[in-house]
């Protein structure tokens, strides 16, 4: 089974993140998948609107599969794996054409960063979204996604997310500003649709300037910071390697600060 799915139905194109039985935790081949939808998405002039959603109803995205982080050693791994997802959210922030999240359950850390890279987002009600790090793994988002969670969020709303590491509701995530709209489970699929026909009979060349505009205001207020010290700091630590066999054998991880 194909770990994504991209089909292009002008006006259309839709990437459906696909492997359910793990609430579509992304692998190293599900980020270069996305990549090169971005670039067939830009490269298709009959399409007006990209929609990412996942398979089985129970999650979005639900991070990056821990397991693959079973194999970094040195500070090098951790610092080029920040930089792929960097490269990744970075590419798909740059898409030319409108992007919209369809949102069903589980939507946490790299689902949390692709939902705050996008330009819209719909989910349902019982939809849960989050960076839970602090509690789960011990690791650091790259401040490119982090800073993106700033722009929608707020200063106090990013840290209170990532401190606490607890995951807000959708209707949360709609006060604050990182959901468009909460619908019922069942009228999601009709309910993006109707978005993007909305988008898609409008005027592309308006719907792109207003993008590519707001992407200049929220760069010159959050430039990305060179994070390297930071992600060595946390990668590399005792807490970190604590944090992933946790997390892999089910059982609370006991934090040292080291």
């Amino acid at each position: 089974m194909s770990e994504t799915i991209f089909q292009i139905d002008p006006p259309f194109a839709v990437l459906t993140f696909n492997r359910p039985e793990a609430r579509n935790a992304m692998t190293w081949a599900m980020y270069d998948a996305l990549l090169a939808a971005c670039e067939e998405v830009d490269r298709h002039p009959q399409v007006r609107v990209f929609i990412l959603k996942g398979a089985g109803g129970k999650a979005f995205v639900s991070g990056t599969d821990i397991s693959q982080f079973r194999s970094f050693r040195t500070p090098q791994d951790a610092i080029d794996y920040e930089k792929k997802i960097s490269v990744v959210l970075g590419r798909l922030a740059s898409v030319t054409r409108p992007t919209i999240t369809q949102v069903e359950g589980f939507a946490t850390g790299a689902g949390c960063g692709i939902v705050a890279t996008c330009d819209l987002s719909v989910a349902t009600i019982d939809s849960q979204i989050g960076i839970p790090i602090a509690r789960t793994l011990g690791n650091v988002a790259s401040s490119g996604t982090f800073a993106r969670i700033v722009n929608l969020i707020g200063p106090a709303r990013a840290k209170e997310m990532i401190f606490t590491g607890r995951l807000f509701s959708a209707s949360e995530a709609q006060a604050m500003g990182l959901i468009n709209r909460v619908v019922p489970k069942e009228s999601i699929e009709s309910e993006v649709m109707e978005m993007a026909r909305q988008i898609a009979a409008n005027a592309p060349l308006t719907i792109r300037a207003t993008k590519e505009m707001t992407k200049r205001l929220m760069e010159a207020r959050n430039p990305e910071q060179g994070d390297a010290d930071l992600i060595e700091m946390c990668y590399m630590s005792a807490d970190f390697k604590e944090g992933v066999d946790a997390f892999l054998n089910k059982r609370k991880p006991q934090w040292t600060g080291a």
